[in-house]
């Protein structure tokens, strides 16, 4: 049983975790403190969001980079409607516009992907091109500061307000509840639902999938769907925060959260992965970002680091199954 929990992905990246953050307070000890803890926390909304819908494809047997530039469309898009129609006073608004946007962008690859029967990774990288060159050349290029009413309600609005011992005030936006709800949702529909299930054994093995009669084209619809929603979440999210419609956000983010969820043991060849490796995948992400900055390392290590994990977290697998097949021999 012991050595079962140790070989898993979870444990191993949590381990790791541990260490860096144990390695880190050594050498700043203003890192055990309540307000990194909380700075941490909002570091990882926008992420966990993103990671959640990356672990159904990649369970799935696909990769999607296109995320982030449904995100950006969604968020820009949304934003300047609710500007032009007087419809942003309420933040439920501001999601079920964005809702609609992120829905139709995911359909859009889901067509091409299901329907079609195209590779994910070239679909995706093709869409992604196009949703972010339609948002620069026919929608704007220009920052919008003046969000509506609703997003800065919701930017303002704290789930928790503390004083630190050193007098400071920390806060945790009540966006945080928003990842509540979905890593909970999520991990409903994949461990409690014969959805959940198709979705692993399409990932896992496609021919065996069809075999026992999963409906592949409405399950690639429903997971490139479900990430397009995600997304425009997330982009809500992001703009809300920080109280600006960007449209040149986002997109870059995919190298980091593609890693925290293969970190978590998600594979590229599909069939695995699980909710609570890919927050823990996130976490040690968000954690190595920001203690890079707190030690004063550069900010350009966040690649090289980065690029390291996902070839730790894709080769550490592929290096345990080997060693298994050798013992067996």
């Amino acid at each position: 049983m012991l050595q079962r929990i140790l070989a898993r992905n979870e444990t191993l990246v949590a381990i790791i975790l541990v260490a860096f953050c144990i390695v880190t307070a050594a050498l700043e000890p203003s890192f055990l403190s309540l307000a990194t803890l909380f700075d941490l926390l909002r570091a990882g909304i926008v992420t966990t969001i993103f990671a959640v819908g990356v672990l159904l494809v990649l369970a799935s047997g696909g990769i999607d980079v296109s995320f982030t530039a449904i995100a950006a469309f969604s968020m820009y898009v949304g934003t300047k409607a609710m500007i032009a129609f007087g419809m942003g006073d309420s933040i439920l608004v501001a999601f079920l516009v964005a809702g609609v946007i992120g829905l139709a962008l995911g359909l859009i690859n889901g067509f091409f992907i299901a329907s079609l029967r195209l590779p994910t990774m070239i679909v995706t990288l093709g869409t992604l091109s196009v949703f972010r060159g339609f948002l620069l050349t026919f929608v704007g290029t220009q920052l919008i500061t003046a969000v509506p009413a609703g997003m800065r309600s919701f930017s303002r609005t704290m789930l928790v307000r503390i004083t630190a011992p050193d007098g400071t005030f920390v806060s945790l936006p009540i966006a945080f509840l928003l990842v509540v709800f979905v890593v909970a949702l999520t991990w409903f529909l994949l461990n409690r639902t014969m959805l959940g299930r198709s979705i692993y054994a399409l990932g896992g093995a496609p021919e065996s999938a069809l075999r026992v009669g999963v409906n592949v084209v409405w399950v690639q619809y429903f997971v490139y769907a479900y990430v397009g929603v995600l997304s425009s979440v997330a982009g809500i999210v992001h703009g809300s925060l920080a109280r600006v419609a960007n449209p040149f956000d986002l997109v870059g983010l995919e190298l980091s959260v593609i890693a925290a969820v293969v970190l978590g043991g998600a594979r590229l060849s599909g069939g695995h992965g699980t909710i609570l490796g890919t927050l823990l995948g996130v976490a040690l992400i968000v954690v190595i970002n920001n203690s890079l900055i707190v030690l004063g390392i550069p900010s350009t290590w966040q690649g090289v680091v980065t690029g390291g994990l996902i070839l730790f977290g894709t080769g550490a697998p592929a290096l345990r199954a080997r060693l298994a097949a050798l013992r067996e021999d």
